[in-house]
């Protein structure tokens, strides 16, 4: 079985973190695999290093796109793949079409072409696709809906992607060691709902936060934090590969999104037993059960926020409650291998159907 896995993003974003997760879950099950992966990706050299096979994607921009395509098909062929896996839009859009008669289409053509939706993309953007996953339940819905054959739309989640590493001194953050003390992980984007944390931190004193992540609004945050008088309590990390330290190191971990289709923080958080609060979008809204293995409050409602963590702070056994029962789901749902075992049987699956 050999894999082509196409990722053309260049971002830190969950969808990156992941993929790339699962292509180093998959050498370790001696999966052979190609990597098409742009250079400056974050975690390139990381696969590389691992002894992954590496083909650079050059970005060229729209006016070079003929170039790029071309250069797609040629891997193909080279390659001669059993399966191609499109991480996303962008990457299935460097698919070959019927429109290309190179050598390239009839590698595809012999090929399962998989299109993987972290998010509820138009289904006609991955046209050059035969077969679909989604990391939640929900997602492989939207994909029939679309049109997508049932049998062709297969659910496998994602996993956690922490670190071993002991609690981070809290002192290295210029953090009490007595504060309450609040973890989000996040991208510092609008749909996070970051600015709503950082109002509900005002009605909560006695805690601190930490804030792992980079994005558009990062200055308008802090900001925020600053003519909230929040700012001596808060601490902007930027993006951080210590995942497992910061949450073995937290009381809570937040998720205040407005728009969040899954959010793996959620698996993050379970996994090192931290109590876990969530805005009540789609992804939390599916997975969290109020009161029983996590908290969930409306979106953009800084009041509710602040009062759910009031509440797990102060409520031993609700905290005990949360933190059990959201680990106790992951080890049976969510573990690293189980997913990776998920994925070599739905390629294995795919190659036979195919080959028949």
């Amino acid at each position: 079985m050999r894999i082509l896995q196409v990722m053309a993003g260049k971002g830190n974003g969950g969808a990156e973190l992941y993929s790339t997760d699962v292509m180093l879950s998959l050498h370790r099950h001696g999966i052979d695999q190609c990597i098409a992966m742009r250079p400056d990706a974050p975690r390139f050299a990381e696969l590389q290093a691992a002894g992954l096979r590496m083909a650079p994607l050059r970005h060229t921009g729209l006016l070079l796109r003929p170039w790029q395509l071309w250069q797609m098909r040629q891997l193909i062929a080279r390659e001669n793949p059993g399966i191609i896996q499109c991480w996303m839009r962008r990457a299935a859009s460097l698919m070959p079409s019927r429109n290309h008669a190179a050598a390239g289409r009839a590698a595809a053509g012999r090929a399962a072409v998989i299109g993987w939706f972290g998010d509820y993309e138009d289904v006609p953007n991955f046209a050059n696709c035969a077969y679909f996953a989604g990391c939640t339940q929900d997602l492989v819905r939207h994909m029939r809906e679309a049109g997508v054959p049932a049998e062709n739309a297969a659910y496998i989640p994602t996993f956690p992607s922490v670190d071993d590493l002991p609690a981070l001194d809290r002192a290295s953050l210029d953090t009490p060691a007595d504060a309450k003390l609040l973890l989000t992980l996040s991208r510092l984007h609008p749909t996070k709902g970051l600015d709503t944390l950082l109002l509900a931190l005002r009605d909560l004193p006695d805690c601190h936060l930490w804030i792992a992540g980079e994005g558009p609004m990062r200055g308008e945050l802090e900001t925020l934090a600053r003519r909230s008088g929040i700012i001596n309590r808060v601490r902007f990390l930027g993006w951080r590969t210590d995942r497992g330290a910061l949450l073995r190191a937290a009381d809570i971990c937040l998720l205040p999104s407005s728009y969040e289709p899954f959010g793996t923080v959620i698996l993050d958080a379970w996994s090192t037993r931290c109590a876990f609060i969530a805005c009540d979008s789609a992804g939390p809204r599916a997975h969290l059960q109020n009161g029983i293995n996590g908290m969930l409050v409306p979106a953009g409602d800084p009041s509710a926020l602040a009062a759910a963590i009031r509440a797990v702070n102060s409520d031993p056994a609700l905290r005990a409650r949360i933190v059990e029962n959201g680990y106790a789901e992951y080890r049976t749902r969510f573990t690293r291998e189980a997913v990776t075992q998920q994925w070599i049987s739905y390629y294995q699956s795919l190659v036979a159907a195919h080959a028949g």
